[in-house]
């Protein structure tokens, strides 16, 4: 999760310099569940804080590149894949000024990346053309229902998704083998837990 100011910037800082790992160390199961298999290519991933989903991906043989605002976080996933064996490049920018390339990704990654509204238009806006044909998206955000559940995620609704939103933005160039907002268990660390509404997507460049 980011945001572009310093006062944002400084908090991720603090959560992420703590002894345990906020989120934990173990993958996402959303991107586990869609990504068990060996695989090859060039895949970024968006927000990732301290790397857990980097790092398995890393771990499958991906050549994997982890954003962050946090340098804090990025010294935490460097700290990960040290301890898991696997090289993950890591690159601290703003997503809300970040060209991220044509064509360049043979797979992007967004796992609880929340962002104010034009930052969030920004990155969404690119997805497609920064993939290579075939190349995968796969993103797991929280819905604008989950301010109901509070078990996890951004308190403000500006900063949450909605599945027609996703639809909108990321138009109909995709093959989705997933869509869908759903209600699902989440226990990631200190800060995801419990019953929690998700939107959900696994789709491919057509």
């Amino acid at each position: 999760m980011e945001g572009s100011s310093e006062k944002v910037k400084i908090m991720w800082n603090e959560r992420y310099a703590r002894t345990e790992f906020a989120y934990g160390k173990e993958p996402n199961d959303f991107l586990k569940g869609q990504i068990a298999e060996k695989g090859s290519g060039k895949v970024l991933c968006l927000a990732e804080g301290q790397g857990r989903n980097a790092v398995y991906l890393a771990g499958l043989g991906y050549e994997v590149t982890a954003t962050d605002l946090s340098s804090v976080g990025l010294e935490r996933t460097k700290e990960l894949a040290k301890e898991r064996d696997v090289a993950v490049a890591t690159l601290q920018i703003d997503l809300g000024e970040y060209q991220i390339g044509s064509e360049a990704w043979d797979g992007i990654v967004c796992i609880f990346g929340h962002f104010p509204p034009s930052v969030r238009a920004h990155v969404l806006s690119q997805l497609h053309g920064s993939l290579k044909s075939g190349g995968f998206l796969l993103m797991e955000v929280y819905s604008t229902d989950q301010l109901d559940y509070g078990t996890g995620g951004p308190k403000e609704t500006s900063m949450l998704y909605t599945l027609n939103e996703l639809k909108t933005i990321l138009g109909p160039s995709w093959d989705f083998k997933v869509l869908q907002q759903t209600e699902r268990e989440i226990n990631e660390g200190e800060y995801h837990n419990g019953n929690s509404s998700v939107i959900q997507v696994y789709a491919r460049k057509k």
